[in-house]
């Protein structure tokens, strides 16, 4: 709960718009409760039996990952995982660079386009 609750600072001091948490389930209670009474948006998602994703944040970014249905992080499309990254507030080259993996995208081979 200490680093919930030093997430959740760092999310009323603008450091971020969104923070993903992963936790022990059974305090699942306790940490719905917590963003309840600080009036924080948040989105609850079942990783396994003992584990839950606590997204939580600007009510806008609760929406686009809502959006993107109650499935695994690990199934998530090459954009949905772009743009939950940016959200995340995760470096955006770092992303960039993730992407284009993902993607399977050839970056020599554009460069060559461009130029010839």
């Amino acid at each position: 709960m200490q680093i919930l609750i030093h997430h959740v600072y760092e999310y009323n001091k603008g450091l971020r718009s969104l923070v993903l948490h992963t936790m022990n389930s059974s305090e699942r209670e306790k940490t719905e409760k917590l963003l309840q009474r600080k009036g924080i948006s948040y989105f609850l998602q079942t990783v396994s039996e003992s584990k839950i994703n606590v997204f939580f944040g600007k009510e806008e970014c609760i929406q686009i990952v809502k959006s993107f249905g109650d499935k695994s992080l690990s199934n998530f499309t090459d954009e949905q995982d772009f743009i939950l990254g940016i959200m995340l507030g995760y470096a955006r080259s770092q992303q960039y660079d993730r992407y284009i993996k993902r993607k399977g995208i050839n970056t020599e081979l554009i460069s060559a386009k461009l130029v010839g």
